[in-house]
């Protein structure tokens, strides 16, 4: 199992703090977000990441020479970043798509004990399909990744998804086996239209949603609150206040 961490946008959301350095590298709690994603994942017995980088990608291998990371990291760069959605650093990182993956947004730090608990459904998507990690949610934020769930299956997912059809939102985690079918849909999405995508602006979400559409998407609930996405200077403040 190899985990793919999307780190290539500047997080224009985290100004003045993304500056002068990539979102990945703000500190929250004393350390950046990305050793905070690494220590979670050694955590949980991945011993491989691939961290996609794009914005002041210089910063992210300097940063990992300096920092030994507790499990073996190799930097991609996405020289897109600027041009496309998040869906360019998937594709940057599409020839290890065909095996078994762990595909995590580069802005969310969660605990161990939550990818451990996904990574252990993995052998269920070796066929066909991805799982996805998903909360439960009573009231849809104008931010989240909106997700309906039906039994154990995630039928559709938009930010643009009407907030009465929404029961849980995507925590940015998607575990696929080694024959899950993702990397075709990529090269489908990111076609564009002709491809019933949406090309280079399209979010890594959509490739979930295009598998959704094909009934090929797990629910991987999860109840715990152990993650926080870091998207404004104020969830920083929140991180910090919540680690006190």
């Amino acid at each position: 199992m190899r985990a793919i961490i999307l780190s290539a946008g500047r997080g224009s959301r985290l100004l003045p703090l993304t500056d002068l350095m990539p979102k990945c590298l703000v500190p929250v709690g004393g350390r950046a977000i990305l050793d905070h994603q690494l220590g979670a994942l050694a955590e949980a017995g991945v011993r491989e990441a691939v961290v996609v980088a794009g914005y002041r990608h210089d910063q992210v291998g300097a940063h990992l020479a300096t920092h030994r990371p507790p499990l073996a990291v190799t930097l991609r760069f996405n020289p897109f970043w600027a041009v496309s959605s998040s869906i360019g650093s998937v594709w940057a990182a599409r020839d290890m798509l065909g095996d078994a993956f762990c595909l995590l947004n580069g802005d969310t730090t969660l605990t161990g004990t939550i990818l451990a608990r996904a990574l252990a459904h993995d052998g269920e998507y070796d066929r066909a399909g991805v799982g996805l990690v998903v909360e439960p949610i009573a009231r849809a934020d104008t931010d989240d990744m909106l997700v309906h769930v039906a039994g154990d299956r995630v039928t559709a997912v938009s930010k643009a998804l009407p907030p009465e059809q929404a029961t849980h939102r995507s925590l940015g985690v998607v575990v696929a086996g080694a024959q899950s079918g993702y990397r075709p849909v990529l090269d489908r999405v990111i076609a564009g239209p002709e491809g019933a995508g949406d090309g280079i602006n399209a979010y890594h979400h959509d490739v979930v949603a295009a598998l959704a559409r094909q009934g090929a998407v797990h629910a991987i609930v999860e109840e715990s609150g152990g993650w926080v996405e870091i998207d404004r200077p104020e969830d920083v403040e929140r991180w910090n206040a919540r680690a006190r």
